[in-house]
């Protein structure tokens, strides 16, 4: 497995400080991409060590998806996100889901004739988790849950809305951000890998569990990232 740098991309300012505090406890560098808190530092095991480079992008799909050319354009041959999502069907909160397919569920031409989600001209508009980097992930979070991941950039707290994206898109979470950072993944020939954990049921009630689970100080995340990378090297 031939990886020189790897990129985080992460949306929110809660979710990026546990990445902050354990960057901060070793040598590392503060950069500034796209007017965002990025870092660059270096993950070590008696095997050797790789370059990364984590980026606070911003809630959103166009923030995720500026951040992660920015990271491929400076040279990182793989992808990772982590971060909070809505639980839609068969996943409870505070469960982790490692998601192999990708879609933006907001992108929607059916008045032109189009099937939900689909691009004109585009080949493929449902992405794909790196097959590789999954297997490794679900060695190491063995109770985490696959499934599709829908992304757009509304927070779902709706019943009705949740009940929509299961039926439409048989999904199982939904999120602001990692369609988009998927979607220029695949197009640019780059693994990419996303852990999130199940804040709230993407329910009327989402609101309040979402807030509570964000704003709670967790390293959770994190440390799944750590460890995959560590398994990378």
């Amino acid at each position: 497995m031939n990886v020189e740098k790897i990129g985080i991309v992460v949306a929110d300012g809660d979710e990026y400080k546990s990445l902050r505090a354990a960057v901060e406890q070793g040598k590392f560098e503060s950069l500034e991409i796209l007017k965002r808190e990025a870092h660059k530092f270096e993950i070590t095991t008696e095997k050797g060590s790789i370059e990364v480079i984590s980026i606070l992008c911003g809630i959103g799909k166009v923030n995720a998806a500026a951040a992660t050319v920015c990271l491929i354009s400076m040279g990182c041959d793989v992808i990772l996100n982590y971060g909070l999502s809505g639980g839609v069907s068969g996943i409870g909160r505070g469960e982790i889901t490692i998601p192999d397919r990708f879609l933006e569920h907001d992108f929607d031409l059916q008045v032109l004739g189009y099937k939900p989600c689909e691009k004109p001209a585009q080949p493929s508009y449902i992405y794909n988790a790196s097959k590789e980097f999954l297997s490794l992930a679900k060695e190491i979070i063995p109770s985490a849950k696959c499934g599709t991941a829908v992304t757009g950039d509304r927070f779902i707290c709706d019943d009705s809305v949740r009940v929509e994206l299961a039926n439409t898109f048989n999904a199982m979470s939904c999120d602001m951000e990692t369609a988009a950072i998927a979607y220029v993944c695949e197009y640019c020939d780059i693994p990419f890998l996303a852990i999130r954990r199940v804040s709230d049921d993407a329910g009327n009630d989402a609101k309040d569990a979402y807030r509570s689970m964000n704003t709670a100080d967790e390293t959770l995340l994190y440390s799944y990232v750590e460890a995959l990378i560590k398994a990378i090297i």
